[in-house]
């Protein structure tokens, strides 16, 4: 086999697997990347079984071959190279990749691609199309919400699902939730009519792989078990689906609220941040005191001391005192456009619902914190 291609396409190939190779060493040829030089074309994948990859660019191939590298041995070399020319070669009957740049040289083992794992990365049927920034805007607006407690895997991602012939995406890990409905073409696709659920880490490898091409059109397939990703015929992405129910999210959204408060979202936002500073590192908690066109914030830290701001909002209910914690509002606030946000509320007690005006096809939700 006979390669030659530029350094720095072949650093941003490898660099956009990387993430997905096992960490775990479960088996040792899933820390290796798949190579395969063929046409005009180098194809590098790379799987943990649960989310696989593989990306296709432009190369000088003399003469075709396959073979598995250790991916971040590989690209540890290439961070180090200039920019410019990078030769592959292996040499037909020995098991190591010959790699020239001007006059640096390496020697690095590779392994038969027949150990490597067979990968799928598309399936013609269920198929949904979306921008990319359409994609982006989904992830950004639920991923924060994602619960880490490995403990309930059903909760460890984005749940997807056809609502009203919209695509509606959710995620919440208990104390908050976020939802965004999107203009998509979903109908007839059975797997999205019961919902699928995205784990966390195929949500940020098809995170990267909308950030690599603003402004394509991505094609999203579904099976039983798998999403598959293919943006521009050059980067896929196949992930296996958390085989679990969601829980009925809908039943912590309140059906009425009693009480509407209007503020300046930035202004709410650096006024949390400030307060946040003298709250419990545990619990973030600060309260705030609703009353008439104003809004106090307080915390107090026990071996720190106490702060607390007003600031004026519209809000024409009843006096109320709620603890949040912090951090979930800021997660929350940070998702919104400047201008108003809209808090609904009915009690000291219930869920909280935050949109704006600004995104009304966005609602975020936060319990509150029993101080």
């Amino acid at each position: 086999m006979k390669v030659c291609l530029d350094t720095d396409t072949f650093r941003s190939a490898i660099n956009k697997i990387l993430t997905v190779v096992d960490k775990r060493n479960s088996r040792p040829i899933l820390t290796y990347a798949l190579i395969k030089a063929e046409g005009d074309t180098l194809q590098i994948s790379a799987t943990d079984l649960e989310v696989s990859a593989k990306v296709c660019v432009q190369a000088n191939v003399n003469e075709s071959g396959t073979f598995c590298v250790n991916a971040k041995n590989i690209f540890d070399i290439l961070r180090e190279l200039p920019d410019g020319e990078v030769h592959l070669e292996i040499i037909e009957g020995e098991n190591t990749l010959k790699l020239f740049f001007k006059d640096i040289h390496y020697s690095l083992l590779v392994y038969k691609n027949e150990d490597f794992p067979q990968l799928v990365f598309h399936n013609e049927n269920n198929q949904v199309q979306m921008n990319s920034q359409g994609l982006l805007d989904v992830i950004s607006k639920t991923s924060y919400a994602i619960s880490t407690d490995e403990t309930r895997l059903y909760l460890n991602g984005i749940y997807l699902q056809e609502r009203d012939s919209k695509l509606r995406a959710v995620a919440t890990d208990g104390h908050r939730l976020s939802m965004v409905d999107t203009e998509v073409d979903v109908n007839g696709i059975d797997s999205l009519t019961n919902g699928i659920i995205i784990p966390k880490k195929g949500v940020y490898e098809l995170k990267k792989l909308a950030e690599a091409n603003p402004g394509a059109e991505i094609k999203i397939s579904l099976d039983d078990s798998f999403l598959y990703a293919n943006s521009e015929n050059n980067y896929y992405l196949s992930v296996r689906l958390i085989a679990r129910e969601y829980p009925k999210y809908q039943a912590v959204i309140p059906s009425k609220t009693s009480f509407l408060l209007t503020a300046d979202k930035d202004l709410l936002f650096d006024a949390i941040r400030r307060i946040k500073i003298m709250s419990n590192e545990k619990s973030n908690g600060v309260r705030i005191h609703l009353k008439d066109k104003e809004m106090t914030i307080t915390a107090n830290h026990p071996s720190l001391g106490d702060a607390s701001e007003k600031l004026p909002v519209d809000y024409n209910g009843k006096d109320m005192e709620i603890g949040f914690n912090a951090k979930y509002l800021i997660d929350t606030l940070s998702i919104f456009d400047n201008g108003e946000v809209l808090m609904e509320l009915n009690n000291e007690l219930s869920p909280v619902i935050i949109r704006s005006s600004n995104s009304p096809s966005h609602m975020g939700i936060i319990m509150p914190l029993k101080l």
